[in-house]
């Protein structure tokens, strides 16, 4: 505004206006034979010149003495007041809405601004333009609250900087563990994160190493190391949160990313030889199992078998036991009867029964010494071949009907010959 005011107005402030200087100093100037204009210019004459143009420019009427600068008795020309109030007054003007735009801020997208009273916070702006009381009534803060942070506890920026003083802690069985593991968070109350805490980002890590230290503390080495990695970030990650909700520190944890779990530097030689140590004794253990998973079944198995025979057994005694004693009831019933042929039967049976399974019998005669032998033997051989030789005649009397031989009489034939060979050799050697 005050631009265009002084280009309507014509005044031209620069520094190749010729009355730029003193005009003292021209004066010396010309007299050393100097060209008028060459030094700096006068600035009360500036400030006359702008004063009468802004009058001319208002409708103001110049009350000023010719500037031939020597009229009305040598005192020089006489400011117009008025014309300077009016001046003074636009100036002013100018510098209050100039102040009042001051107040005007813009929030981006994803942030959220705080716009504080004299140090109180007042309220909360929303993304877009925004305006507020200039200072010192009011001043504003801005705050992205959508820009996911991470804080690094363990380290800086690589896992090789190591920070031993956070990532050595110790865990329930007393064994020493370094853990190196990133945070990610989000801000969810920008009024609380820049007024209730004085350093956040030191504040966050604090409490991260305070979370993860008490979890790590009620667990095993080997459960953080191995098997318990994820369950050890859950769990840190909601003791964090449940801190910094206690704190209002306006934030949410997203996530607890595990980046190193390994035991102390010092120690790694020994704690990999343990390591070998705890998988071979994995490894044999399963070899046990194994082999116990293949004698067992069998094991099982036989002594199944074994009782399954046991128990045929002791069922096929007990059957015959139950068998003989009903037939010896049935014969006692019988012999009762008829006692005489019951003993005649009984004894012809029983030598039936012997003289099956012998091949020679000796016949006492009562009447005389002489032995009567019968060679059993050789009179069923003799029967056998006779039945064979008239089956043989008999199929070639028929040759176009072929006719084979019972198994059952060649074994008797084979047997009856083998018989009659070791008979005649008994007696060769008698």
């Amino acid at each position: 505004m005050l631009v265009s005011l002084l280009k309507k107005t014509g005044l031209k402030l620069s520094l190749n206006d010729p009355r730029w200087g003193n005009r003292k100093d021209d004066g010396k100037k010309a007299q050393e034979g100097k060209k008028p204009g060459e030094g700096p210019p006068d600035l009360d004459q500036l400030w006359r010149d702008f004063n009468q143009r802004l009058n001319a420019f208002f409708g103001q009427k110049n009350n000023r003495p010719d500037n031939g600068g020597n009229g009305g008795g040598g005192n020089g020309p006489r400011p117009d007041m008025k014309g300077a109030g009016i001046t003074a007054g636009v100036v002013g003007v100018i510098a209050v809405l100039i102040w009042l735009a001051s107040g005007a801020f813009i929030v981006q997208e994803g942030q959220s601004g705080v716009v504080l009273t004299f140090g109180h916070v007042t309220r909360t702006t929303p993304a877009g333009f925004n305006w507020r009381w200039p200072y010192p009534f009011q001043t504003d803060e801005t705050v992205n609250v959508s820009q996911v942070r991470t804080v690094e506890v363990g380290y800086r920026t690589s896992l090789n900087n190591k920070q031993a003083s956070e990532s050595l802690m110790l865990t329930d069985d007393e064994n020493i563990i370094d853990i190196q593991f990133a945070v990610q968070y989000t801000l969810k109350d920008p009024v609380e994160w820049l007024f209730n805490v004085r350093d956040q980002e030191d504040t966050l890590r604090q409490v991260a190493e305070t979370a993860i230290r008490e979890v790590v503390g009620r667990s095993k080495m080997d459960f953080v190391l191995y098997e318990g990695r994820e369950k050890v970030a859950f769990d840190t990650q909601k003791l964090m949160q449940q801190i910094l909700d206690d704190y209002k520190v306006g934030v949410l944890i997203n996530n607890v990313t595990m980046q190193a779990v390994q035991p102390p530097e010092q120690v790694q030689a020994a704690f990999d030889d343990a390591v070998k140590a705890g998988q071979d004794r994995e490894r044999q253990k399963n070899e046990g199992e194994a082999y116990a998973n293949d004698v067992i079944p069998k094991a099982h198995g036989a002594a199944f078998r074994l009782i399954q025979e046991a128990e045929a057994y002791r069922a096929m005694v007990t059957e015959n036991a139950t068998g003989n004693a009903s037939r010896f009831k049935q014969v006692l019933v019988e012999y009762q009867k008829a006692p005489a042929v019951t003993r005649d039967r009984m004894y012809l049976e029983t030598m039936q029964q012997v003289f099956s399974s012998t091949s020679k019998v000796m016949v006492d005669a009562k009447t005389g010494s002489n032995l009567l032998y019968l060679p059993l033997d050789k009179l069923i051989a003799q029967t056998a071949a006779s039945d064979a030789t008239a089956a043989v005649a008999r199929a070639a009397a028929s040759p176009a009907t072929t006719t084979v031989l019972p198994q059952e009489t060649m074994q008797t034939v084979e047997v009856n010959s083998r018989r009659d060979g070791r008979s005649s050799r008994e007696r060769e050697s008698r």
